[in-house]
């Protein structure tokens, strides 16, 4: 049962941090969103929340496996380094949507691309599976990124 628990909350933290942000997306993408200037490999709207939602689901599973092994021998680095990725997360959100900021966008998801990459690194070495489930994670932020960056050229 404990376990059971434990993994319920390590699913639940990020799909919240995601539903926080969704706030911030919704009130731009149908209005300012919708009137900038993208590139061509803009991805169509709908696929966004069907991703975010396995990749949440992908984040919690990994923080569960380095939880059900007391998150190694650095308990306090492991917590900060997977608490500020989720923060810059939602910071997105905040910035790039919510005060419709492609440049505070890209800056923020530089810093968010860094704590990713370092919160891989650090999971691997405590499971490698919880590593390997952050890869689809590190991937698409990857792309964002370029996306992010894109957008911010053509406005």
């Amino acid at each position: 049962m404990k376990n059971t628990f434990k993994l319920i909350i390590s699913i639940l933290i990020p799909l919240i941090i995601g539903f926080l942000g969704s706030f911030f997306t919704a009130s731009s993408v149908d209005s300012w969103y919708a009137t900038i200037n993208k590139p061509s490999f803009n991805p169509p709207g709908w696929i966004f929340a069907p991703v975010w939602t396995t990749l949440y689901i992908l984040i919690g599973l990994s923080f569960y496996l380095v939880w059900m092994k007391n998150f190694g021998e650095e308990r306090k680095k492991v917590i900060i380094v997977y608490s500020m990725q989720l923060l810059f997360n939602l910071l997105w959100s905040v910035l790039f949507f919510g005060l419709k900021s492609p440049l505070l966008g890209l800056i923020d998801i530089i810093i968010l691309l860094s704590f990713i990459i370092a919160n891989t690194i650090i999971f691997y070495k405590i499971s490698k599976t919880a590593g390997y489930l952050l890869i689809p994670y590190l991937l698409w932020v990857s792309f964002a990124s370029i996306l992010n960056f894109s957008i911010f050229q053509l406005n």
